[in-house]
């Protein structure tokens, strides 16, 4: 039987980066699985020589300088933009919504044109008050642009009317009079040449890792110690062993849980929300479908919200190409859960399961899943190293 210090559930971005620093230090980890891979959402498998994104577009920005350097030990980064192209109806229109978009919607070239245009819009709706996404969308941007780039795309993505969502959804929305196409303003930002797979895999090298096994399968054959405290670290250990589904018998003292927190306490309170996304993803027999990584369809009548050409992330000059449709779903149990609705209903849910997961001392709970909150993979990186010097007491290594 092995001992480990740490059990880390789920070989995503998080739980990752936890595993890599505490091997750091000297400790023994585990890190399961229940997929047949590691790097969870950011997985990335070559096919023809592209790199596919299978969960869907991953897009590196950051403005932390210290996280930027730390993500470049794993991977060399290529300089890609995120600049992603938007089609409504037969027309086409850059994103973010700046000076190309405007003067393509109105013929005009000045950003005071544009100002103006959608002051007046503003002005003509009378709204003070908004009680709902469209009133808030339309307090923002005017009604062409809500029109044409928000509305649809948005009640896609949440499948609900846009007068059924709260008006906190879009607290502002990215007006630039400038022409320019870059999607964020982070300092930094890129892909991973090669893709995000290799990321992960150099965080876990020399790290006992199981994939396809899963923990709550694991947990019916756990049989618990008594609870105790490190007298050096003051951490509440709980010895425990299990058998995993090879039949190999393990030990550990902690768990690191970056799955859904409502499922690790069998739903007391009732189940989280969450979104999902399904994707449809093609091999076609041409060098270039779209000429654009990321095409957004902001018709509702569109039923997938965009289309991704997986070799323009890295340049590509394949002789075939390969996308990905993306559709937003609601989330049901056996679906991959993908964005928490962080609504009052549900954050207020979280709280009480928040208070759980404190008083289990011996688990940490980590992640998107884990957290109930939407971080993009800087975020990630941040929160996953915020948690490693709480835990030991010290940063980044």
């Amino acid at each position: 039987m092995k001992h480990y210090d740490y059990l880390v559930v789920g070989a995503g971005l998080f739980g990752a980066t936890f595993a890599y620093e505490a091997k750091q230090r000297g400790k023994e980890v585990l890190v399961i699985d229940k997929r047949d891979h590691i790097a969870g959402n950011i997985y990335t498998r070559q096919e023809d020589g592209i790199n596919v994104h299978v969960y869907g577009a991953h897009i590196f920005h950051t403005s932390d300088k210290r996280i930027w350097e730390y993500v470049n030990r794993f991977a060399e980064f290529n300089n890609y933009i995120n600049s992603p192209i938007a089609v409504y109806k037969d027309e086409l229109y850059n994103l973010p919504f700046n000076m190309n978009t405007f003067s393509k919607m109105w013929n005009i070239r000045t950003p005071q044109e544009a100002k103006e245009i959608i002051a007046s819009q503003i002005a003509e709706l009378h709204i003070t008050d908004p009680q709902n996404l469209e009133e808030q969308a339309l307090s923002l941007a005017g009604r062409d642009v809500y029109e044409k780039l928000v509305k649809g795309y948005t009640e896609k993505q949440w499948g609900r009317d846009c007068r059924e969502l709260p008006a906190f959804i879009i607290k502002r929305l990215p007006l630039r009079f400038t022409y320019d196409n870059n999607y964020f303003n982070d300092r930094y930002q890129g892909i991973p040449i090669g893709g995000y797979t290799q990321i992960v895999e150099k965080m876990l090298e020399g790290i006992d890792v199981v994939t396809g096994e899963d923990f709550f399968a694991l947990r019916e054959t756990a049989e618990a110690g008594e609870k105790k405290v490190c007298p050096s670290c003051g951490k509440v250990l709980c010895p425990t062993t299990a058998t995993l589904s090879n039949g190999q018998k393990i030990a550990y003292d902690r768990i690191l849980f970056t799955g859904q927190i409502d499922e690790y306490f069998d739903e007391r309170f009732g189940p989280l929300e969450y979104r999902s996304v399904r994707f449809e993803t093609e091999r076609l027999e041409t060098e270039n479908y779209q000429g654009n990584a990321v095409v957004n369809y902001t018709e509702r009548e569109v039923p997938y919200t965009r289309i991704i050409e997986h070799k323009h992330f890295e340049f590509g000059t394949q002789p075939v190409t390969i996308i990905s449709r993306e559709y937003s779903s609601e989330w049901k149990p056996g679906v991959e859960p993908y964005y928490p609705v962080n609504n009052e209903k549900n954050n207020a849910l979280y709280e009480k399961y928040a208070a759980l997961a404190e008083a289990e001392g011996s688990v940490i709970f980590g992640g998107r899943l884990g957290q109930y909150k939407y971080y993009d993979m800087d975020k990630v990186l941040m929160a996953a190293l915020e948690l490693v010097e709480k835990e030991f007491q010290g940063g980044a290594r």
